[in-house]
């Protein structure tokens, strides 16, 4: 890629956060930050604090403290490890740029990688969020974080935003690459595409209509103008992607949400539930695909690779895989990489259908 004739050019990559450390303390802070974000609970702020000190936080650090347990590493947080050896290999693959790594939670913060950019004469910044679908609580609520933070340089770079890559093909691609080799290998009778979950009303406020999302049955089967920020039509869109690149049969695969909380409605199948149901359905053999993470986490390691694999053996299942989520394979390295290039020229970014 070339230099950008304005001067250098600047990429932050963004994604969710973690804990700084596997105990109650470090947890309850990142949990704190995390769920007072009016994107990700989005209720007033009376009954957002309400629940969030007078229920959650009494409870879930002790849990999500064991949970981060059982996944960290000597070197840390398995998402912040994945993500800075990601950083690396995307700065090696366009050493001409200045890349960051942020966490929209936590560390390291957005404000410390927009300074860090423009400390080093970046004059142009493209904001990747690493997020393959669009969701107010993820991208959104980056894009206001990274706008809010640039607003407090006296010298505001020129900001540019990646748009979800859903169905872009080298992010199909290096999904290919990731999986086929581990599904050929252990050969499932079934496949499953588990995304992260949303609440409902989350997706029907995606909808400027109110007469679309979630109202029709089939609502997610084409993405056009009413629905080009829905999360669900986003992952479906992806998942049927995948299944023709990966040669699935009808039949063999089947969309499930994971990670809900609370009692609100979310998205559905629940990815627990489906997974218990499936030995009973002649389900012998599971694999388990996370397209909607990058990078290999909390949510991956332990809520799938450990405890849905837990409920599908206990249920009669007698084999689980999950696979790898794209983390820092080359051909992902190399997908993002053109990705920027792309943007690194476009003015305006549209999160509109492709």
């Amino acid at each position: 890629m070339k230099m950008h004739p304005d001067g250098s050019l600047g990429i932050l990559l963004v994604n969710t956060g973690t804990t700084a450390a596997p105990r109650v303390a470090e947890t309850r802070a990142y949990l704190r930050e995390f769920l007072s974000d009016p994107r990700v609970l989005d209720m007033p702020a009376l009954w957002r604090w309400l629940l969030l000190h007078g229920v959650i936080l009494r409870f879930r650090p002790q849990r999500s403290a064991e949970a981060y347990s059982k996944i960290w590493t000597p070197a840390g947080s398995p998402l912040l490890t994945i993500s800075r050896a990601f950083q690396h290999a995307l700065q090696e693959r366009m050493p001409e740029a200045v890349v960051e790594l942020a966490m929209r939670y936590g560390a390291p913060s957005i404000a410390d990688g927009l300074r860090n950019i423009v400390a080093k004469h970046a004059t142009r910044i493209v904001v990747a969020p690493l997020f393959p679908q669009y969701a107010s609580a993820t991208t959104g609520s980056i894009l206001e974080r990274v706008y809010a933070e640039a607003g407090r340089l006296w010298n505001v770079p020129a900001l540019t935003m990646l748009p979800p890559f859903y169905s872009e093909p080298g992010f199909l691609d290096a999904w290919q690459a990731v999986s086929q080799p581990v599904l050929e290998s252990f050969r499932p009778d079934f496949v499953l595409f588990s995304y992260h979950g949303l609440p409902e009303r989350q997706v029907r406020k995606s909808d400027p209509s109110g007469g679309h999302c979630l109202v029709k049955p089939d609502c997610c089967e084409v993405i056009g103008p009413v629905n080009q920020y829905c999360y669900r039509a986003q992952c479906l869109a992806t998942t049927r992607a995948l299944t023709v690149r990966l040669g699935l049969k009808p039949n063999s695969f089947a969309t499930s949400f994971q990670s809900r909380l609370g009692r609100d409605p979310w998205l559905e199948p629940a990815t627990d539930k489906f997974i218990s149901e499936l030995p009973g359905k002649g389900v012998r053999r599971l694999a388990v695909l996370c397209p909607a993470f990058v990078a290999d986490c909390l949510e991956t390691l332990e809520e799938i690779g450990l405890r849905a694999r837990d409920t599908f053996l206990h249920a009669g299942g007698e084999a689980f895989q999950l696979v790898p989520s794209l983390n820092d394979h080359p051909a992902w390295v190399n997908a993002l990489a053109n990705l920027l290039s792309q943007q690194s020229s476009t003015p305006v970014p549209d999160y509109g259908a492709r």
